[in-house]
């Protein structure tokens, strides 16, 4: 699985939708709209906007965070943050097929997200999308989460966090899935 992040702020020209776009064209599986900055408003315009764009294509959109915003626009899912609800309260809100992810930061955290469609696991590589001494899984952080998600049994409903510039050794560390920020540019 693919899955591109964005971020406005740091998209050179500002066309997110254009960006969007070339991610729906190029086939990337998942779209995280992870935009922190928006209050809900603005945010459920911008989302609804995108979900027009892949809406009828293989691309799946997911809001950061914010459950009410993607049930509220219909969104394909929601990627919870480490320090949100639990991932049975969001499927209890969410309607059959509803995606729900878990951000996480070691295995502790991994084994409590059992139950999420999708991990994100990081930080592995230091990122400009994280500030200077953000805390690093690594490689054998991330391969531990992999294991993990094995031994429950989750494992294949799972994509851990890799960044762009690494992908080629992945899928010999295990991991199902990519995220980067941002990778694809209009």
């Amino acid at each position: 699985m693919i899955c591109l992040v964005t971020e406005r702020r740091r998209l050179s020209g500002g066309d997110l939708a254009g960006q969007v776009r070339d991610a729906v064209d190029l086939g990337i599986d998942l779209i995280h709209v992870r935009e922190r900055d928006l209050e809900a408003g603005a945010l459920a315009a911008l989302v609804a906007s995108l979900l027009v764009i892949t809406k009828g294509t293989a691309t799946r959109l997911v809001v950061n965070d914010r459950l009410d915003v993607a049930l509220a626009c219909g969104a394909d899912g929601v990627q919870l943050r480490g320090d949100s609800i639990p991932v049975a309260a969001a499927r209890r809100l969410a309607p059959s097929g509803f995606l729900v992810g878990r951000s996480v930061h070691g295995v502790s955290e991994a084994i409590a997200a059992a139950d999420a469609d999708y991990l994100v696991a990081g930080t592995v590589f230091p990122s400009a999308s994280k500030a200077a001494g953000t805390p690093l899984l690594g490689v054998e952080g991330l391969r531990a989460i992999v294991r993990c998600g094995r031994s429950t049994g989750a494992g294949d409903r799972r994509r851990q966090r890799g960044e762009d510039r690494r992908a080629g050794g992945r899928r010999r560390r295990g991991v199902r899935g990519h995220r980067t920020v941002p990778a694809v540019t209009p």
